[in-house]
C-alpha cells in the first residue's frame, strides 16, 4: 500500500445497471453536494488497465466508501448470483484492517433495498449497520448525507431533504445544461456527469 489516502474522497461500489441509475446519479450529487469527491471505476476507461487494479488503487486512495450490495440477487439469465459488489467490500474492509495505519482510519457505508435482506446471503457482515434505500433517491440521499456528516464530523453540512431538493432542481435543468454542452442526457459518463455537478453546485445553493 503506497499510495496516500485522500480525505475527501468517498469510491463507490454498486451496481452500474440501468435500472439502478437514479440511486447511482442521487449518491454522486449527494457526494458533491457535502463537499467530497465521488470515485469510481467508471472514472477511467483505459484498456490497458486491469479493472480489478484500478479499483484496488481506489478504495487505496479514498478514505471513505459506499458500498450497495443490491445487486447481490440472482440473475435472471444466468441463474447465478452477482457477486461483485460483496467482494469490493471485502477489499474495502481488509484494506482497513490489513493496511498502513492510514488505511485503519477509513470508513463505509453499507446500502441494500432492505435493511436486512443481507442475512441470507452476506451473513459475515452482521453486527454492522446496513442502511436501507429501498429503490428511492432521496432516502439513498438521506443515508449518504447522514453518514458521511456522522463519519467525517464535519460541521455546518445541509440536510438530506436539502440535498434531495436541489438534487431535483439539477435533473429538471439536466437536459438544458446537456443540450448547452452538446451532450446526449442518456449516456453521460461518469466524469461528464461529475462535471456538471461541481459546475452546477456552486451557482444552485
Amino acid at each position: 500500500m503506497a499510495g496516500k489516502i485522500r480525505s475527501g474522497d468517498v469510491f463507490i461500489n454498486c451496481p452500474f445497471d440501468p435500472s439502478y441509475k437514479q440511486i447511482f446519479d442521487a449518491i454522486i450529487f449527494a457526494i458533491y453536494d457535502l463537499g467530497f469527491v465521488a470515485r469510481c471505476a467508471l472514472e477511467v476507461d483505459d484498456a490497458s488497465e486491469f479493472r480489478l487494479v484500478k479499483i484496488l488503487d481506489l478504495i487505496e486512495r479514498s478514505r471513505y466508501g459506499i458500498h450497495d450490495i443490491s445487486a447481490a440477487a440472482i440473475d435472471a439469465n444466468t441463474g447465478l448470483p452477482r457477486f461483485n459488489m460483496p467482494l469490493e467490500l471485502g477489499l474495502f474492509l481488509g484494506c482497513k484492517r490489513f493496511g498502513e495505519p492510514a488505511q485503519r482510519n477509513k470508513g463505509c457505508l453499507i446500502l441494500d433495498v432492505d435493511k436486512y435482506r443481507y442475512r441470507n446471503f452476506l451473513s459475515d457482515v452482521a453486527g454492522q449497520d446496513i442502511h436501507a434505500h429501498g429503490g428511492r433517491p432521496e432516502k439513498a440521499i438521506s443515508a449518504v448525507r447522514d453518514w458521511l456528516c456522522s463519519a467525517s464530523k464535519r460541521k455546518g453540512l445541509p440536510g438530506g431533504q436539502a440535498i434531495a431538493d436541489r438534487y431535483a432542481k439539477f435533473r429538471a435543468e439536466l437536459p438544458g445544461l446537456c443540450a448547452a454542452l452538446k451532450r446526449q442526457e442518456d449516456s453521460l459518463t461518469f466524469p461528464d456527469l461529475s462535471e456538471m455537478i461541481s459546475e452546477w453546485l456552486p451557482v444552485n445553493r
